[in-house]
């Protein structure tokens, strides 16, 4: 079994994602990183979570497919 850098990547950039979006909710305008319209930590957050979901289910994806080619060779 080979190792596969988007486990560690995806869920890395989730975890972080998540911790940033929570920050971002629960601190809202008064946070470090805002401007005057945007949440920025809260947005970025979720680019983040949403990113590290999706190097997760890639991760998955390419798993399920060799695992299901070596049982049918």
């Amino acid at each position: 079994m080979r190792f596969d850098v988007r486990w560690p990547l995806g869920a890395l950039f989730t975890l972080l994602g998540v911790l940033l979006a929570v920050y971002g909710g629960v601190t809202g305008a008064n946070g470090a990183a805002h401007s005057p319209d945007i949440n920025v930590d809260l947005w970025w957050g979720l680019v983040l979570a949403v990113f590290g979901v999706a190097t997760l289910l890639s991760a998955l994806r390419s798993r399920r497919s060799s695992s299901s080619s070596l049982s049918s060779s």
